[in-house]
């Protein structure tokens, strides 16, 4: 395999930068970018999970976006074979597949394969949706207080995806998600995971000038929009941050200011979780990014650095 045309992988939290990086790295390397993105898959989920512009894509070809209904599930396994499938399909075309999102646990499994767990269960699947949350981490406290101490407990898909498993396999959630972290690595790509960083208050600022932004743009309507279209019938599409918030501000829960502050928040706090997913759960080569320094100028660094360590292997 020519080393040249070995997947680049970018990942990062959100509103770090790391989109406009990879479109210039794209544009320098005659590279394709491969979404890894556990929202960006479905369509109509356009705003609210910053999608690239139609500019963008004409730019550079993207893929792994807008390729899902609402009513359609997706999963780390689903991503693996989708993106290998992708990745054949552009080196086909002599060109350079490039890797970027911020779903640690796609680059992970991407990396080191995964787990056979049981497939999901559509009626205990239910059975476990409709109950409410504090019982389920009641039980999950008490069938595998490893993953109740791991888990992000305010996160109610990942809970249930946890009992489901349990209850499935017999089996605790985490010795089986052990099985998988320890697992010797199964990808044939001589990839490097470079993942970017900024200062905590750097990001806070430029994760609420994106929150303001999208609703600027239109968020609020995008979101009524996607609820005639089976949003809420779809538990993980509606975790995507700002969808369930602005949901709530629609049936009365909260005043349109509460609801932009609250997606700020939330949106810091899931990019903080990000940041530990990547340091504690991947070998990266950490990037940091400077206020305001030009993401250009970061991918043209980024892509010198590629051309001499690739050019001399």
């Amino acid at each position: 395999m020519n080393p040249e045309s070995e997947p680049i992988l970018l990942a990062g939290p959100t509103a770090v930068g790391k989109s406009a990086i990879a479109l210039r790295l794209a544009e320098l390397l005659n590279g394709e970018i491969i979404s890894v993105d556990s929202m960006q898959v479905y369509r109509g989920l356009d705003i609210g999970t910053a999608k690239p512009a139609a500019e963008e894509r004409r730019r550079v070809p993207h893929h792994l976006i807008d390729i899902l209904d609402l009513s359609a599930s997706f999963d780390a396994a689903q991503f693996v074979l989708r993106a290998r499938q992708t990745i054949a399909e552009i080196r086909s075309r002599s060109r350079v597949p490039i890797l970027c999102g911020g779903t640690g646990l796609y680059f992970k499994a991407f990396l080191e394969g995964i787990t056979q767990m049981p497939p999901s269960d559509a009626r205990l699947r239910a059975e476990l949706e409709a109950t409410p949350l504090p019982e389920l981490l009641r039980e999950l406290q008490a069938r595998d207080p490893v993953a109740f101490e791991r888990i992000d407990r305010r996160n109610p898909r990942r809970v249930v995806r946890a009992l489901e498993v349990i209850r499935l396999s017999g089996r605790a959630f985490s010795a089986q998600r052990a099985d998988w972290l320890g697992a010797s690595r199964i990808t044939h790509y001589a990839s490097t995971l470079y993942c970017f960083t900024r200062s905590l208050d750097d990001l806070r600022v430029r994760i609420d000038a994106r929150v303001d932004d999208m609703f600027r743009r239109g968020l609020m309507a995008e979101t009524q929009q996607l609820l005639a279209h089976g949003l809420v019938q779809n538990p993980t599409a509606l975790q995507a941050l700002g969808y369930r918030q602005v949901v709530e501000h629609l049936h009365g829960e909260r005043s349109l200011a509460d609801t932009i502050e609250l997606v700020k928040v939330r949106t810091r706090q899931f990019a903080k979780r990000q940041l530990t997913w990547f340091r504690h759960q991947t070998v990266a080569q950490w990037i940091h990014l400077e206020k305001d320094q030009h993401l250009g100028q970061a991918a043209e660094a980024l892509s010198r650095s590629l051309s001499e360590t690739r050019g001399g292997s």
